[in-house]
């Protein structure tokens, strides 16, 4: 039976910090690390960050100095996976397997290509937390880590072993039966959520009682789900319209990713959202109208962010 005991993480943002704290509490400090090196280093053993209140200085491993671990979590943003795929190569054992937690339908595949499928196991994260200069304040129980091969009907034993660790850690979460299907979704979701969020600047909750926000991130959906169609995948109008209810169940102030980036004046990941989807959208003969502006008014918002901090 094959037993999990050592996690290294990779990208302490938003998604890293729902792990880190329970698996350093559960596993032991011996057992889990953060990857980091240089100033992110320095930063995380001076500062931490600050989860729900409480300051944690997490074990810092450097790329240099890794040793094989049972499983890797890799929660970086799309601009730092192909560096993170290379910062992890001494953690990777003959029986390391990665979850790459990040938005987009495509990370898996990437690490793949480097590492081989017997290290690697579809995975998503659906949860809101904003985080803004290390500080996190979340719910640790509201959202979840989905996992698990392409199709779960029998468990395999790698997904046992991934499942029986987060039991361990207290982390919740679910085994899709079928990854593709739920990879896609949330990929839906983020289009037309995190996107209308970002072009507009409003926060989850004005989806609540704005119907024209409500509309464009409708049409955004229906392009996911005409190309999801075309690769295979089939997302149904009602699926969609259940989506809402989840919409209104995060909190009303939380912004999604990609606002939260554009705030910070940091670059976004609205390459691998929208410019994934247009790109997609042409090479299968599909309109993407609305992708296609929201990927030109996010790039006009970042270029605005960057002329603000030169003038400074």
């Amino acid at each position: 039976m094959m037993e999990m005991k050592s996690v290294a993480l990779i990208g302490l943002g938003a998604m890293g910090v729902f792990f880190a704290p329970r698996m350093e509490e559960h596993l032991g400090r011996d057992n889990f690390c953060v990857i980091a090196q240089g100033k992110r280093k320095e930063r995380l053993e001076k500062k931490g960050v600050v989860v729900n209140g409480e300051t944690y200085r997490f074990p810092i491993c450097t790329p240099q100095d890794g040793t094989p671990k049972d499983l890797i979590i890799m929660a970086v943003k799309d601009m730092g996976l192909n560096q993170a795929i290379e910062d992890i190569r001494a953690f990777v054992g003959e029986k390391t397997q990665i979850l790459c937690v990040m938005n987009g339908v495509d990370s898996e595949e990437r690490v793949a290509a480097v590492y081989g499928w017997d290290h690697v196991l579809y995975s998503y994260m659906r949860m809101s937390i904003v985080m803004k200069n290390g500080k996190a304040d979340f719910d640790p129980y509201w959202g979840k880590i989905y996992f698990g091969e392409a199709k779960n009907d029998v468990l395999t034993e790698r997904v046992q072993a991934v499942m029986d660790l987060m039991e361990r850690c207290d982390i919740p979460y679910k085994v899709e039966k079928d990854m593709m299907w739920g990879l896609w979704f949330k990929y839906m979701c983020n289009v037309g959520e995190n996107l209308t969020c970002a072009m507009l600047g409003i926060p989850f909750g004005m989806f609540r009682d704005c119907e024209p926000a409500n509309e464009i991130r409708w049409a955004a959906m229906k392009e996911v789900q005409a190309v999801a169609q075309a690769k295979g995948i089939m997302i149904t109008d009602e699926q969609m319209r259940k989506q809402y209810e989840t919409i209104c169940r995060i909190p009303y102030g939380n912004k999604p990713s990609t606002l939260q980036d554009l705030e910070a004046k940091k670059k976004t990941e609205v390459e691998m959202f929208a410019g994934s989807m247009v790109r997609m959208g042409k090479e299968l003969g599909i309109d993407t109208p609305v992708c296609w502006v929201f990927l030109q008014a996010v790039k006009v918002l970042e270029e605005k962010n960057l002329a603000a901090l030169k003038e400074k």
